[in-house]
């Protein structure tokens, strides 16, 4: 059994080099032994603009002593707290939830990953490894719970090559899918997160990236294991035991009862950072920490997480919005329909839902109507923004005209229709009343014609009478009718 393994070769010669450096450093008199006070740093930092903190109405948030720190809502990507969420900074180990969301989406769990003497050798000595050799093989799935679990970077660089080919390659994959994913300011180098100077990111990246490797059931319990193990093979002699060193995980110092998953990362330049998920009452939350020092990475999220939670609620949209507000083009919505129900020619996603603050109701939310031009199910999405700040949305769609239609109770903060402002381009069709007004015509249209026809056959009867008994004749066009 080994928790890591040492090629001697390897870091004799690192050790060599290292060596070296030391003596040229000392021969022109440069000091090795200034140290760097990064704790009184990290309390300057409790004094930058938290830029949440500025908006009116908005919930404070903690001071932390991060460079630069999101808390985010998953689904809706609300952020809730924001404290130079877009300056580029280093994000170490941080990287490799791009790396395995990348690995999980283009590979199977099953397929064999091959380590080459690249992806072994060229990690920095003493960075996180799990001790794997060249030309050693695991499974896809082993390699990712090193990469989470271990942080290992050699696993991390042979995931790399078998889905790109190359590390190079893999890092093309990389900055292209984080620019999908809706990544602003970021460019990644390599799989694993070492030092790069091109190598960078930002906090709203990184939660945007998390979004979306947290909704994956496996990455997320990959993130969330304390200890995993792999057993020897034939093309891996070893018993590989990894440890995680999250802080956050259960029954560790800084223990979080709702945790989904988190990663954690250290060079450094980039010092402490971490990105962690975690659920309850029915929100979804993304903390990222970048450039912290520890264990405050731990703690901040800790205080991130907790404000969160205890300040913001969701609201399901179906349940409150009856209004369309819209700023340049027309539109409509139904009342009732024909049997009294509650129903729509257009259906709010019942599932859509924002995020507020915990005194903000729905009524003080604005809303702007943006109709879809694709191919999409939705005719339209309502984006929701509060104090200009986006907070969700929720696709429209058509009714089915076989759709079932449930009744809804009215919020109570609802807008009735009386404080519609009259110059707003809304029609309200209610079919109950064109229905009973069609009626009500149709039923005046036929008592008109039998009265009508009454009176038509009552003078024809008299005037028949009349011709019988100068002329005995019936004209064949009332041939049918009984006199």
């Amino acid at each position: 059994m080994k928790y890591f393994k040492v090629n001697k070769m390897k870091y004799l010669k690192i050790g060599m080099i290292s060596f070296l450096s030391l003596q040229m450093l000392l021969q022109q008199g440069i000091s090795v032994n200034a140290e760097i006070d990064y704790n009184a740093e990290a309390e300057a930092r409790k004094s930058l603009t938290i830029q949440t903190n500025e908006i009116a109405n908005w919930p404070q948030g903690p001071c932390v002593g991060a460079e630069s720190a999101i808390l985010m809502e998953a689904t809706t990507g609300t952020i809730l707290y924001a404290k130079n969420i877009d300056e580029k900074l280093y994000p170490a180990s941080t990287t490799k939830i791009l790396t395995c969301l990348i690995a999980a989406e283009q590979a199977e769990m099953n397929e064999v990953v091959t380590f080459s003497n690249d992806a072994v050798f060229s990690i920095e000595s003493g960075s996180s490894n799990m001790g794997m050799d060249v030309g050693e093989q695991i499974t896809m799935e082993q390699a990712l719970y090193g990469v989470l679990v271990g942080s290992a970077n050699e696993a991390a660089n042979a995931v790399a090559e078998h889905i790109g080919g190359s590390v190079s390659s893999f890092s093309e994959i990389m900055n292209q899918k984080a620019k999908d994913l809706g990544c602003k300011n970021s460019n990644f180098v390599n799989p694993n997160g070492l030092y790069s100077e091109d190598h960078y990111t930002t906090a709203y990246d990184l939660a945007t990236i998390a979004r979306h490797f947290f909704t994956n059931d496996l990455l997320c319990k990959m993130s969330s294991t304390s200890t995993y193990e792999i057993p020897p093979t034939a093309s891996q002699p070893d018993d590989i035991i990894i440890h995680s060193k999250n802080k956050l995980l259960p029954d560790r110092e800084y223990t979080y009862d709702y945790l989904v998953g988190s990663k954690t990362g250290f060079t450094s330049e980039a010092r402490q950072t971490l990105v962690s998920c975690a659920k309850k009452d029915g929100l979804t939350l993304i903390c990222v920490i970048m450039k912290e020092e520890s264990p405050n990475q731990f703690t901040d999220t800790v205080s991130l997480f907790d404000y969160g939670f205890s300040n913001f609620t969701k609201m399901t949209v179906s349940d409150y919005e009856t209004d369309y507000n819209v700023s340049s083009t027309d539109f409509f919505k139904v009342e009732n329909n024909s049997f009294g129900n509650s129903s729509s020619i257009l259906n709010i996603d019942e599932d859509a839902y924002v995020v507020l603050p915990n005194s903000v109701t729905f009524d003080e939310v604005q809303s702007e109507l943006v109709y879809q031009e694709d191919d999409s199910d939705s005719v339209a999405t309502i984006q929701y923004t509060y104090q200009n700040i986006p907070i969700g949305s929720a696709d429209v769609t058509m009714s089915s005209p076989t759709e079932p239609v449930v009744e809804k109770p009215l919020a109570p903060s609802i807008t009735q229709e009386s404080e519609i402002l009259p110059e707003e381009n809304i029609l309200f069709i209610n079919v109950t009343k064109i229905l009973f007004i069609i009626i009500g015509v149709s039923g005046i249209l036929i008592s008109i014609f039998v009265i009508h026809s009454l009176i038509n056959n009552y003078n024809f009867s008299k005037s028949r009478k009349i011709k019988r008994k100068s002329k005995p004749y019936i004209s064949s066009k009332f041939e049918n009718f009984d006199f």
